[in-house]
């Protein structure tokens, strides 16, 4: 999906005219603070976040334990001479074994650029359709991902019919079919050969065909083995005519996001016990077999980045422990990452033989930034962990919340008025409300979309009940296939009183007054894919739509819903799906980017045109648009005026616009893992601090005024909106300079009455630049008075996103 969408963001804004660099130094700009034209939605502050990229589990959820239900599976071999992107690889019996999987590779750490790569492949079992494994040549920029690579590939069917040639930049594109015969289920030796620019393809010592070398970003790389939907084994491979290991270590059987940690002498066992888990399908059996010291296991938080501690700070946890053989008591610590250094220790004892809760409390006694929690055995015997849970106290926490305090504190700052909790991880299959009730460590874990091995510890009421606490508007989407029965059940979860049912368990949990959600989507981003494009998913939606409509409204008529299709303004389907949920719905949810710097032009022209197409299609409709997510892959100073832009464009589109949500609120540093690189606030375990784009919302924010008043510039290319306050004592200029000259600016106001102050606040800096965790507010908003005259002027820096406020 992420790759659908840049391709159709990007084919969009290839249709933008770009501005032209200002030419002029200086501008007019008229304002008539009496001819109000449009009411500025006091929602336009808004923000998107969801759990992508880590923005909940390892951001703003306080849970500081990765991997807390033994979910993920034991990690990958350790191949000496391969790297490893993707899928299931093990070596046994001199057979390197991969599991069938679409598009996993193992990428050879020696280049070549002329000389031969030879391996012998077998299949498990004769396939049928798109299965297929064999080599990647010229192998560069390789990552987790199908296509994620430039190369070339080398393929054998997996029935033994086809050698297939394609290339990959970062996409396949198809060079040739050549028939052949051979057994698949047998040794076949595939070999290329690469000689001045050439390949030839010789299978089982027989030429198969020879291609060129056409590209000039293809000439020379590593070399890759590679599986498309095929159990494949690999073995003999060599690299000119030397021999290349494919053995690899075997790791402990610990489950992914945990390490072993031992001390002393000391020697034991692990089992990812997939028979007996206390939630999920795992659980993690530690076993001390001999020697003398503890053994264990180990979590360092989010990819093992580390879990901070202060002196004197208390964390509080919990965690499910079930005695099989064991008479001692379970030590839980924080330590250093290496383990040598310890900061504090709970001893556990009273061990039954069936799950039981344990919990306990540690007080760090010295500060470590990247430290981690252990879990430990002290004497021979086998005791099983699951559900392991590690939370600050106090101040550490948001309102006493189970949030992080400097994170939520940082987004209530930015002058949020709008959250919304949706995006594709709506749409994984396994996406249920009911799921995300009750008692936290029974929760269900589920195979997220952005993350396989998600849990439900933050689910929508944690979001709501985040939302009530900052004072944010809450909105979240909701998976199509979610039951009417549940969902109506949901509303009354959220919305009811307590002498309904699921108001009364709502209460039980912990929160007897109603949530009073008003804002809900239907779906994320539905028919997005060219695939489903079509009458038949557009009519499945509507009927989703449909049903869960009567379902909400049934329980609450108050709930604005939302629409979710992808916009396509020039689809016939649109215009059907208006007209079938016209009435029903309130809103229909639009997408842009804007990490241009004209994004607001762009967006404004196609809310005009979404305007202008719902009253062609029924001048009496009551329906308007809401920007739920406000796309990019950056987040420097040039995202910041896209941004800063797209809002002008709202102010002027009225009470049209609900609100428009940057995506995405969050980004934790170094650990993006999809492309989707546009937090606003960044964070480490100790760390947060914020990027251009959240001050231009802080800025605006800040400087709301609720009317939009007339303006208009001569001279130099800015984009402006002037708002007024209802009283008419304040006026608030938005001025973006998209432009590489600074220009001289005079303000001529009209029907406002006598100026008594003036002055700026000011964000610029070169477009490429953000901020970092060295330097955290080295672009940041400066405000500067202004001497007030008949003739107010001013300067707008270059690059830049300018308020003038003026008050009477």
């Amino acid at each position: 999906m992420l790759q659908l969408k840049r391709a159709l963001y990007a084919v969009a804004m290839m249709m933008v005219p770009m501005f032209a660099s200002a030419q002029e130094s200086s501008a007019i700009v008229t304002v008539d603070a009496g001819r109000i034209e449009q009411k500025v939605t006091p929602y336009l502050y808004g923000s998107c976040i969801e759990d992508v990229n880590h923005e909940i589990y390892g951001g703003l959820y306080d849970q500081k334990i990765f991997g807390e239900s033994f979910e993920e599976p034991v990690p990958m071999p350790c191949f000496e001479q391969f790297d490893v992107y993707d899928g299931k690889w093990s070596f046994a019996d001199g057979e390197l074994l991969s599991l069938a999987h679409n598009g996993a590779k193992i990428v050879s750490k020696k280049a070549i650029t002329d000389g031969t790569v030879a391996v012998d492949i077998k299949f498990d079992k004769v396939g049928r359709g798109l299965k297929n494994a064999g080599l990647l040549l010229c192998v560069s920029n390789a990552r987790v991902g199908a296509d994620s690579f430039y190369g070339y590939e080398v393929s054998l069917s997996s029935d033994g019919k086809v050698i297939t040639v394609g290339k990959h930049k970062n996409n396949w594109e198809h060079i040739m079919d050549v028939a052949v015969e051979c057994n698949p289920t047998e040794w076949n030796n595939l070999k290329a050969s690469i000689q001045r620019g050439s390949v030839e393809i010789v299978l089982n010592n027989k030429r198969v065909c020879v291609f060129r070398l056409s590209d000039p970003e293809l000439l020379s790389g590593s070399v890759a083995l590679r599986v498309w939907n095929a159990d494949t084994r690999f073995a003999n491979m060599q690299i000119n005519d030397q021999p290349i290991s494919l053995s690899a270590d075997k790791p402990a059987e610990v489950s992914g996001q945990w390490v072993v940690a031992t001390k002393g002498t000391a020697v034991g066992n692990y089992l990812l016990d997939i028979a007996d888990a206390y939630n999920g399908r795992n659980s993690q059996t530690i076993e001390y077999i001999s020697g003398r010291g503890v053994v264990g296991i180990a979590n360092a938080s989010l990819n093992r980045w580390g879990i901070a501690v202060r002196k004197g700070q208390t964390f509080e946890g919990r965690l499910y422990l079930k005695n099989i053989s064991y008479t001692g008591k379970v030590v839980v610590a924080l330590e250093s990452a290496d383990g040598t250094k310890e900061y504090a220790r709970c001893r556990i004892n009273g061990l039954p033989k069936e799950w039981k809760r344990h919990t306990f409390s540690l007080t760090a006694n010295a500060d470590d930034p990247k430290a981690r929690m252990a879990i430990y055995i002290e004497a021979p015997g086998v005791v099983k962990v699951d559900q392991v849970t590690l939370m600050t106290t106090g101040k550490e926490r948001f309102k006493g919340l189970p949030y992080r305090a400097d994170i939520s504190q940082m987004m209530v700052e930015q002058g949020l008025t709008f959250l919304r909790y949706g995006g594709t991880m709506v749409n994984a299959s396994e996406y249920r409300f009911k799921k995300m009730i009750g008692d936290v460590d029974k929760r269900p874990p589920y195979r997220g979309h952005w993350y396989k091995y998600s849990t439900n510890g933050f689910g929508i009421e944690e979001f709501v009940k985040f939302c009530e606490a900052a004072g944010f508007e809450p909105s979240f989407a909701i998976n199509i296939y979610e039951s009417p029965e549940d969902v109506a059940d949901m509303i009354e979860y959220l919305n009811g009183s307590t002498k309904t049912k699921w108001g009364k368990i709502r209460a039980e949990n912990g929160h007897p007054k109603p949530y009073g959600v008003k804002y809900i989507e239907i779906g994320n981003e539905e028919m997005i894919y060219r695939s489903t494009n079509n009458e038949e998913s557009y009519n499945k939606y509507i009927d989703r739509f449909n049903l869960l409509h009567d379902a909400i409204k049934s329980k609450d008529p108050s709930v604005s819903l939302i629409i979710a299709a992808w916009w396509r303004p020039d689809s016939p389907l649109s215009e059907r799906l208006f007209k079938a949920l016209d009435g029903k719905a309130d809103y229909w949810d639009y997408h842009p980017l804007a990490d241009d710097l004209t994004a607001g032009q762009e967006v404004e022209k196609q809310l005009r045109r979404m305007q202008e197409l719902f009253l062609k299609w029924n001048p009496n409709t009551t329906m308007k648009c809401t920007i739920f997510e406000e796309n990019g892959w950056t987040h420097n100073m040039q995202r910041a005026l896209g941004h800063a832009t797209l809002q002008n464009a709202v102010r002027r589109m009225g009470d049209f616009v609900l609100t428009s949500c940057a995506a995405n609120a969050l980004q934790p540093y170094k650990q993006n893992d999809n492309g989707w690189d546009q937090g606003q606030i960044f964070f480490t375990p100790s760390q947060v601090w914020s990027m251009p784009p959240y001050y231009a919302q802080q800025m605006a924010s800040e400087n709301h005024l609720p009317l939009l008043v007339s303006s208009s510039v001569e001279g130099a290319e800015l984009d402006i909106t002037a708002t007024r306050s209802e009283d008419g004592s304040k006026l608030a200029l938005h001025i973006v300079n998209i432009g590489e000259k600074s220009v001289r600016t005079k303000f001529d106001i009209t029907e406002f009455g006598s100026i008594a102050s003036a002055h700026t606040i000011t964000l610029t800096a070169p477009l490429t630049e953000a901020n970092t965790p060295e330097n955290p507010t080295k672009i940041s908003p400066q405000r500067s008075n202004l001497e007030v005259s008949d003739n107010l002027t001013c300067d707008i820096p270059e690059y830049s996103y300018t308020i003038l406020v003026v008050s009477k």
